[in-house]
């Protein structure tokens, strides 16, 4: 019997697809009228395009997850950079004694090296997400194939874990064109978040708390860090600012849920 191949159906353009279009077709048509007027078009695209990157929620080049999609009073807790022995123990047990759920977007790298806290995270019921094998912030953003590698082997640590994401987030939140097929090709989609906590990877502890819920909105997903901050003191200073936002989400009535709930989309597989 014969085979026929399944129909592909058409994706749509993405902004930056739709905005190449009408640029290229304005600089067409000033160009008609004097050639220099229709550099204009084609240097604010440029533009757009370089900033586009730095904009996490957007979805400029392709699809993005930033926020939720529930219309309720619900958010998300996201926690990059981690794991780390000085502060992914004391976190979990914050989320238990609040019972909240969390999802861990974690590094390849520290994740091979201490695969027990893997292994802890998902014990206590919170899921993980690829975050690179290194957090290269430079190369791996203009390398596709190293970025296409970092993933790969991040995923393979994680699945002897236990776990195999789903959801990606890159570092930063920068979001690059070359992601996209990437990402695609290995069935994950991008996470980014909507409320940042501004706290430079646990470098700027101070006042977390403040910025976060001066700024948190229903459907929002909160970004975070777990990673430590330097001595004892500063970590526990941080974790008492966790758990300040804790409290204040909860004098907001802003319920905290868990991330695949949020936006309707299985983060991670359990193995």
């Amino acid at each position: 019997m014969r085979s026929w191949p399944k129909k592909r159906i058409p994706r749509p353009l993405s902004p930056a697809e739709r905005l190449g279009i009408i640029a290229f077709t304005l600089a067409l048509a000033l160009g008609a009228i004097d050639l220099r007027l229709a550099t204009v078009p084609l240097t604010l695209f440029v533009i757009v395009c370089a900033i586009a990157p730095f904009l996490p929620g957007t979805g400029f080049f392709f699809p993005v997850v930033a926020k939720g999609n529930t219309g309720r009073r619900q958010v998300a807790l996201t926690f990059d950079d981690g794991p780390d022995p000085h502060t992914t123990p004391l976190l979990l047990d914050l989320l238990a004694r609040y019972c909240l759920t969390a999802t861990f977007f974690v590094t390849g790298s520290r994740a091979e090296r201490y695969p027990h806290l893997i292994h802890m995270i998902l014990d206590h019921g919170h899921t993980v997400g690829n975050h690179t094998f290194s957090h290269d912030c430079f190369r791996i953003f203009w390398q596709p194939w190293r970025l296409a590698r970092e993933i790969d082997t991040t995923q393979e640590i994680l699945s002897q874990a236990g776990a195999i994401p789903l959801a990606f987030r890159p570092p930063v939140g920068i979001v690059t064109p070359a992601m996209g097929p990437i990402l695609a090709d290995r069935n994950l989609f991008l996470v980014n978040f909507s409320c940042r906590a501004r706290d430079w990877g646990n470098r700027r502890v101070k006042g977390m708390a403040r910025r976060v819920l001066k700024k948190v909105a229903p459907d929002d997903i909160i970004l975070m860090h777990d990673i430590s901050c330097g001595s004892n003191e500063r970590i526990n200073f941080w974790l008492e600012e966790v758990s300040f936002v804790l409290e204040g989400l909860e004098q907001k009535r802003l319920a905290v849920v868990p991330l695949g709930q949020l936006i309707g989309k299985l983060v991670m597989e359990p193995l």
